[in-house]
Order: C-alpha cells, then sequence, then structure tokens
C-alpha cells in the first residue's frame, strides 16, 4: 500500500493528520469537532487505560461514575471554576423534540423547556462534590479516592484529532483529605504516576512541574505537570494534578468531624489524563514511514507475514509458524499471522510498517529450506536473518530494545532542544527558529507572562521541580529572579 504521507519537514502538521487518519487510528465525524476513534486506535488507547487502571488501583484509588449532565446552579458555586469554562459549555435547554406543523422537519419543543438548563459536564468537580457531601461525615470516611473513565464535552471551534476535540475520552481523579498535607502529597503522587506512564509505557520523557498561576486549573491552589516535547519543537502538556485546597469543599459545604469531634473542611484533589495522550504518542516517535509504537503499548507487537506461491507453500510455512505463534503468545506477546491472500507481502509490510508494529517476520521458501526468519525493527528499519530455534528468544529480547531506544531517541532530542537564555532577544530568536524549551528567568508576574505570550506565542510551560536555585535577571524587566522556567509554543 502506498503511504503518500506528507514528510514532516515539509508540513509538520499535515503529516500528524494524514498519519491519524492513515493508519487508522481515528478520523472526523458527522458530528463538527467530534472524531471517530477506530479499532485500531481504541486498541491502543484501551492499553493505556489498562494499565493507567491498574496503577492508580495500587495507589488505593476506586472507580465510579457520575452523570453526563450537570445543573447550571452547581456550576456557577466555585466562581474562578465557572469563569474557567463559562466560555466551552454546551447547553442543555429542552427535553424534547416534535414534528414541525408545516411538515419541514424535526424541531424543539418550545413547550418542554427544562426549568433548570443542564451542562454536559466539562469537567465533573461541582456533581462530585455535590455527591462527596453525603458520603463524608467523619474523618472515618477518609480519604475519599475516587476515579471516572468518562467523556467530557469543551466546546472548540478549532479541533485536530486527539489534540483538540469538543468530545474527548479521559480519566478524572478527585480525592478529598483530611488534612492539607496530606491533600498536597496525593496531587504530587499522582503527577508521579503519570510521569511513570508517560515514561516507561509510552516511551515520552517529561517534565514535572508546576503551572504559574494564570495556568493553573481552573479553582486551584496549585496545579502540577507534566511536560512533553514534539519533534516540531512544540511542547504538549500530557497530565496535569490540581490541589484545590478547601474551595470545592466549601462551595459544595463538605464537612467532616475531626477526632475531638469538631466539624472541619476537607482538602482536595483533582487530576486527569486524556486521549491527549494519543497524539503525544504519535508525535513523539512517528517518521515519515508511519507510526512508531512502543511495544508496551502496540496492539499487534508481533506480525509474520508468509511469503509463497499456492496452498501447498502456505501449508508448509503454517506448520512451522503455528507453533511459534504459540510460543510467542506463551511468552505475553500479541502477535498477528496474516495469511490474507487478498494482499501481497510487499503490501502486508507497507500496512504493518504504517501502522507501527514493533517486530515483523517474514518466512518463505528459502527460510523454510535454512530453518530461518527474516526480523524486521520498526524502530530502526533494519533486518536480521534469525535461524528459528533462536527466534523466540531474540523478539522477547527486542521488545526491550525497541522500547528502551524509542524513549532514549526522544530523550536526547529534548536534551538537544532545551536551551538556556538571559536576553529577550535570544529569547525571540530561540521561539522562531530552533524551538523546543526555552529555560528562562522570569520576574514572577503574570504581566510579563502575558507580555512574552502576546509577543511570541510562547508560555511558560511549567515551573520545574528540579529547578535549582539560581540568581539572575528576568529577561524582559530585568528585575530580580531565583530560578529559570520553561517557556515554549505548545499545542
Amino acid at each position: 500500500m502506498g503511504k503518500n504521507l506528507t514528510s514532516r519537514a515539509e508540513d509538520y502538521s499535515k503529516w500528524y493528520n494524514e498519519l491519524v487518519v492513515k493508519s487508522d487510528l481515528a478520523e472526523n465525524s458527522g458530528v463538527r469537532g467530534c472524531m471517530v476513534i477506530k479499532p485500531y486506535g481504541y486498541a491502543i488507547w484501551e492499553k493505556m487505560q489498562g494499565q493507567l487502571d491498574k496503577m492508580f488501583k495500587e495507589t488505593g484509588h476506586e472507580n465510579a461514575y457520575f452523570p453526563l449532565f450537570i445543573p447550571k446552579s452547581y456550576l456557577s458555586k466555585e466562581a474562578s471554576h465557572v469563569e474557567g469554562f463559562a466560555k466551552e459549555c454546551a447547553v442543555v435547554t429542552h427535553y424534547r423534540l416534535k414534528n414541525a406543523e408545516d411538515g419541514s422537519g424535526i424541531v424543539v419543543d418550545e413547550n418542554a423547556k427544562l426549568e433548570e438548563e443542564l451542562i454536559v459536564r466539562p469537567t465533573s468537580e461541582t456533581i462530585i462534590w455535590d455527591t462527596f457531601r453525603k458520603w463524608v461525615q467523619s474523618y472515618r470516611d477518609l480519604p475519599l479516592k475516587i476515579n471516572q473513565w468518562a467523556n467530557v464535552v469543551r466546546w472548540e471551534m478549532r479541533t485536530r484529532l486527539f489534540l483538540r476535540t469538543a468530545e474527548f475520552l479521559w480519566q478524572e481523579g478527585h480525592t478529598a483529605h483530611t488534612t492539607r498535607e496530606e491533600a498536597l502529597e496525593e496531587a504530587e503522587l499522582m503527577m508521579n504516576v503519570y510521569a511513570d506512564f508517560a515514561e516507561k509505557y509510552m516511551g515520552v520523557p517529561v517534565i514535572k512541574g508546576t503551572k504559574t498561576e494564570s495556568e493553573r486549573f481552573a479553582g486551584a491552589e496549585e496545579t502540577y505537570c507534566i511536560e512533553a516535547l514534539m519533534q516540531d519543537g512544540k511542547a504538549l502538556q500530557a497530565g496535569t494534578s490540581h490541589f484545590l485546597g478547601q474551595n470545592f469543599a466549601k462551595a459544595f459545604d463538605v464537612k467532616f468531624a475531626n477526632k475531638e469531634g469538631e466539624q472541619e473542611y476537607v482538602w482536595a484533589t483533582s487530576w486527569g489524563v486524556s486521549t491527549r495522550l494519543m497524539g503525544a504518542l504519535v508525535m513523539t516517535h512517528s517518521d515519515d514511514n508511519g507510526l512508531v509504537l512502543p511495544p508496551q503499548l502496540a496492539p499487534i507487537q508481533v506480525v509474520i507475514v508468509p511469503i509463497y506461491k499456492g496452498l501447498e507453500q502456505l501449508d508448509a510455512i503454517s506448520e512451522k509458524v503455528e507453533p511459534l505463534v504459540k510460543e510467542l503468545r506463551a511468552k505475553g506477546l500479541t502477535v498477528k499471522y496474516d495469511t490474507r491472500d487478498t494482499h501481497k507481502p510487499g503490501f502486508k509490510f507497507n500496512e504493518y510498517e504504517l501502522k507501527g508494529v514493533p517486530v515483523r517476520l517474514a518466512v518463505g521458501q528459502r527460510d523454510l529450506a535454512n530453518g530461518t526468519f527474516e526480523v524486521a525493527r520498526r524502530d530502526t528499519l533494519t533486518k536480521e536473518t534469525v535461524g528459528a530455534d533462536e527466534v523466540v528468544g531474540k523478539v522477547v529480547s527486542l521488545m526491550d530494545e525497541i522500547q528502551e531506544n524509542i524513549f532514549q531517541k526522544a530523550l536526547d532530542y529534548r536534551k538537544e532542544h532545551i536551551t538556556e537564555v538571559d536576553s529577550y532577544d535570544e529569547f525571540k530568536k530561540v521561539i522562531d527558529g530552533k524551538g523546543g524549551f526555552v529555560s528562562a528567568h522570569w520576574d514572577g508576574t503574570t504581566e510579563t507572562e502575558d507580555k512574552i505570550k502576546e509577543e511570541t506565542k510562547a508560555t511558560i510551560r511549567c515551573i520545574p521541580l528540579d529547578a535549582e536555585k539560581e540568581e539572575g535577571k528576568c529577561i524582559v524587566t530585568g528585575k530580580p529572579s531565583n530560578k529559570r522556567v520553561l517557556f515554549a509554543k505548545a499545542y
């Protein structure tokens, strides 16, 4: 199959859009701004979801489910929260349709207006905290650690598959604690869970940090984040974890009786990652030939392609391959043996290269005679001939090698694209040219942050948690600064 992908160097954005569609991850739907996640793309999301869900449960969280609809009055109870989401909300105003009297079609029944409008959830803090009020009475009920897998709607006008759509899939964790310290520990813990998942399973190196006040989640006192760097030098926020203080507890009157019998407001966190991770996966590793998937998340880890003429040759190859398939599956690998007679081997090679299958085995008559397999790696596009008695061990070891190699490649790219600057002119030159993360001093004011964003389109991606104390001067105002922050243009 011809890939006909636009190259990354020619037009990175076009390359990304074409790759997501041609590799069967997703496509635009009949609903403006929404996408259809196709089976191959959803299989990757299921693997992400499964691993994250395991990690959440290992840290003491339980899954629940809350309503899609939120009464409008709930949203207005936390002032900064409603201000942050008001412009993105989809609103349900009526509950019935009817046939138009002139026969022109279906119209909204004007007599079926809701007494109170319902918001299609942009995030669930308000409905969950209304519920938590019923669940929490005593310190014995805490900590409350709840996660839900759900869809949310944020009305986006300019959309891009996985990166920004009106409806997307995600998980959102919501927890309640007896003390400020415990809630802060929880928020930082979940940031670390996200970072571990991104690096160990996605193969995406991330920088852990906190957001500036203007970039925080609406209603949060602190937002922890993990930031990744894509191959075009733009940053992508891969996950966030928020310390909410007592803002939502006070808005929804969620109190508990402490050990002395006194009433206190609980302390809260929320945290989430979404199908945006799919975009990060594509943009971090893939190349001009198609997807490059980490073995940990690939729906198909090994594909075996027979090269034959006639059923007699296929039967002979299958006799050799089928025990191998069982042996590889016994090692925990997902294996596909592609015996389709509707496509030639060359087409299949192209197809699985486009879809990012980590390892491809090919076997023909010569291989049968020699007792060998051709083993091809997707990450390096290299091939070697391996004896039949060694092939299982080779494939198993390649899973770890490929996982490590693509992570290291992405890490090397990020290291090469973190640039320290000490002047605004140098800052602008790097942002417009080399790209990537720019490490610079900032005076800590929103005014300076806004000025930089307006003039360069770069934002403060995070204040790194491991940032060393360093006396310096803000690149814009010259005012004192005691640490560098990371700027970048971002998705």
